[in-house]
């Protein structure tokens, strides 16, 4: 089977990040022997003051394959990482999701997109939860993190959303790279030029102009990248990427 995991709410301001938990919880499901497991992705969700968060408002997803068998077990481990490690005063949830191909999963997808751009409810987030036959649970506080969780599901699943965690951290700043040497990333697939959305040829050149993160893009890790007045192609800055946020995505 495939499966989504995704996680919110679980760090205070002294804690190691969601981000890190996801990654371990991952660690933990391939040391069982499940896998192979994607990378994790950052996917934020709406700023506004009657939602409490941390620093970003952002869940974190992976999915990954594993037996039909084994989602309880699956559940049981996040489950169990959650209750151990999640901070003091954090809210966790928790998602995981079976993937059925049969499936219409157009409800989560919108519940996700709805979670970048208004408030949302538990009680939102639980129907849609029963309607999709997936696993919500809260891990302490108000468990109001099961609404960022489900969402970063949906998301997950709509393929164009969402910055690769810890992404294009082995490359050099100020250097220039062809598209074919950064395509051996692991977090990397396709470069694209970020107006035309097109993708460079391997033997083009990039030069990375300072630190820059791959985002998913129509379910691949997409390196953005624009031409600059004298025809260089060049990497986009992480606060860049952020401030566009849907500029990348599809509508």
């Amino acid at each position: 089977m495939k499966f989504y995991l995704c996680i919110d709410d679980t760090d205070n301001l002294d804690s190691i990040g969601t981000g890190t938990i996801a990654e371990q919880i991952r660690e933990k499901l391939v040391a069982r022997g499940y896998g192979p497991c994607s990378l994790v992705t950052r996917h934020q969700l709406y700023i506004h003051e009657d939602i409490p968060y941390t620093s970003h408002n952002s869940s974190m997803c992976f999915c990954g394959e594993a037996p039909a068998s084994a989602l309880a077990d699956i559940i049981e481990i996040a489950s169990g990482h959650l209750d151990a490690v999640a901070a003091e005063g954090s809210d966790p949830g928790l998602c995981v999701l079976e993937f059925d191909a049969e499936r219409d999963y157009q409800e989560l997808i919108a519940f996700g997109k709805n979670a970048k751009k208004k408030i949302l409810t538990k009680a939102d987030a639980i129907s849609c939860a029963q309607n999709n036959r997936l696993h919500l649970s809260e891990h302490g506080g108000t468990g109001q993190g099961i609404i960022g969780a489900l969402a970063g599901v949906g998301l997950r699943i709509f393929g164009s959303d969402g910055e690769v965690k810890a992404g294009m951290k082995n490359i050099e700043i100020n250097q220039h790279y062809r598209v074919s040497e950064l395509k051996e990333l692991p977090e990397l697939t396709r470069v694209l030029e970020l107006r035309t959305k097109e993708p460079l040829d391997d033997a083009v050149e990039v030069e990375v102009c300072g630190r820059t993160k791959t985002v998913l893009y129509r379910h691949e890790y997409v390196l953005f990248v624009v031409r600059s007045a004298a025809g260089i192609y060049q990497t986009i800055n992480k606060s860049e990427i952020r401030r566009m946020g849907e500029y990348f995505y599809e509508q």
